[in-house]
């Protein structure tokens, strides 16, 4: 189905526009940073099991027939059998053209768990992911579909009362962001302040524990999982994780919590959830304004590296100092604005926190793996229950060398420069060993922890920040063991951690 675009004069983004969030940044650049892609389509979301079940069963046959098909074509060319990438997700007869169209049209269109994981997936570093793979959920990324006026305008009224509108002066009824679990439209008050209202698409939570059965099915049969991955346990989490992000009072609680510890910071700031204007389903707050950080890779390398070092901050701030963590290291979660040299935070949903016993060993991996204590490093990886014991001598060898790679960036006395790494694919020549080996999957905590500092990483790698890590971890370290009373000590919302 075509696109419908409203006839009715869009409301101006005026913070989502404003001239100064852009500069530094080319015109093409700004206008893909702040537009809804053209890929995307008006589609009704699937509610039922049944609907979603038939999307995922056309989506597998489609795959069949499209593999038969271009198997047909290389033995008729000549081509022979693909030639591998070595990365661990790799290239399959599966993944051609035609049907990388199938798998994108199908995660758009049903959304959800299954393109939530496509999206957590596109942010990966390139020697993860064979080529295929990673235009495939590139695209993901950028082309979610929204839903149709009549189907937003149904959950607005189911959650907001049907007086809704009265609650603003204007709605702009095309989104300007469509995601995995919903999609953002522009609102304005009614005393003129520019909110963002999200929407959650309707059956996405009763589908999630489905949707990840379903996904499995496809994993499987698209590509080889090794068993030390422990895809089913990982699958498990991500569908916890779902679970919580669907509940948008939940969000609403993080996000507050989040603007209350960084009420005084001097780079990161988060907007105000507009309380009459949220519900289960519904979440609005005042609009930021900015550009994503994929958006800044033109920006003047000084504002790279400050940008860099703010991350970096702000992930050992929330590990150490709050206990309290923003997994989701999607780009367009942190917003850049020149005019104000800030970044705004955005999408809370998938906050969680870390017990202390957790903290405690985890900031002595980063002191061994920063020092070059391999020995401290093996006794540590036990106390947190990544090893057992009973792990084979390769194994744990493969598994202090990756982790003797990772703590690199804390080790210099010199700014560590992140565009000049090739720190994934040292780690990738590792995981055969790991995967091979594994006897148990990873703690709990460490999935979400470790996508969000991964993400941290990669997007300093993608941005050629040079950031003092070595500097940032000290200063972390020494007020980590201060016995004076720790003013961040982690907020309770109601939720027991993974």
């Amino acid at each position: 189905m075509a696109a419908i675009r409203p006839k009715t004069p869009p409301v101006t983004l005026r913070g989502l526009h404003r001239d100064g969030a852009l500069r530094g940044l080319t015109a093409e650049e700004a206008r893909r940073a702040r537009e809804l892609s053209e890929r995307a389509r008006e589609r009704r979301v699937p509610v039922s099991r049944l609907g979603r079940l038939a999307s995922f069963g056309g989506l597998a046959v489609g795959l069949g027939v499209g593999a038969l098909a271009q198997a047909v074509r290389a033995r008729l060319s000549g081509e022979g059998k693909p030639r591998a990438t070595g990365s661990p997700l790799d290239s399959s007869p599966l993944l051609s053209e035609a049907n990388a169209e199938r798998i994108v049209a199908t995660l758009c269109r049903v959304r959800g768990a299954a393109l939530k994981l496509g999206q957590m997936l596109s942010i990966q570093d390139a020697s993860f992911l064979s080529p295929q793979l990673q235009r495939i959920f590139e695209r993901v990324r950028q082309s979610a579909d929204f839903m149709p006026r009549w189907q937003t305008t149904q959950v607005l009224a189911e959650e907001l009362g049907p007086g809704w509108r009265e609650k603003m002066s204007a709605f702009e009824e095309m989104p300007f962001a469509a995601a995995s679990i919903g999609q953002v439209h522009l609102g304005v008050l009614r005393d003129g302040t520019e909110v963002a209202v999200k929407i959650q698409y309707p059956g996405i939570a009763r589908s999630i524990r489905s949707d990840v059965d379903n996904l499995l099915s496809l994993l499987k049969m698209s590509v080889v999982l090794p068993e030390g991955l422990f895809a089913d346990k990982s699958l498990e989490i991500l569908q916890r994780e779902l679970e919580w992000e669907c509940d948008y009072r939940r969000e609403a609680d993080c996000a507050r919590t989040f603007r209350e510890l960084l009420r005084d910071d001097p780079f990161f700031s988060v907007p105000r959830v507009v309380d009459e204007l949220t519900a289960s389903r519904v979440l609005s707050m005042e609009l930021g304004s900015g550009v994503p950080l994929d958006r800044c890779r033109n920006l003047p390398q000084d504002l790279r590296d400050q940008i860099c070092a703010n991350l970096l901050r702000l992930c050992l701030r929330e590990l150490f100092e709050f206990r309290f963590m923003q997994t989701d290291p999607n780009w367009a979660n942190f917003l850049y604005d020149a005019d104000r040299h800030r970044v705004t935070l955005l999408d809370f949903g998938a906050s969680r926190s870390f017990d202390k016993e957790f903290t405690d060993h985890y900031i002595e991996v980063i002191r061994a793996a920063a020092d070059g204590d391999r020995a401290k490093v093996l006794q540590k990886s036990r106390d947190l229950k990544f090893l057992t014991g009973f792990e084979t001598k390769a194994f744990e060898a493969a598994h202090v060398d990756a982790v003797m790679i990772l703590g690199e960036a804390f080790s210099g006395g010199q700014p560590f420069d992140f565009g000049g790494q090739g720190t994934a694919r040292r780690v990738q020549a590792l995981l055969p060993v790991m995967l091979r080996y594994r006897l148990t999957p990873p703690p709990e905590q460490t999935y979400s922890l470790h996508r969000k500092m991964a993400g941290a990483f990669l997007a300093c790698a993608r941005l050629g920040g040079r950031v003092p890590c070595r500097d940032l971890f000290e200063e972390r370290y020494a007020r980590y063991w201060d016995p004076s009373p720790n003013p961040g000590d982690p907020p309770q919302i109601g939720e027991t951690p993974l």
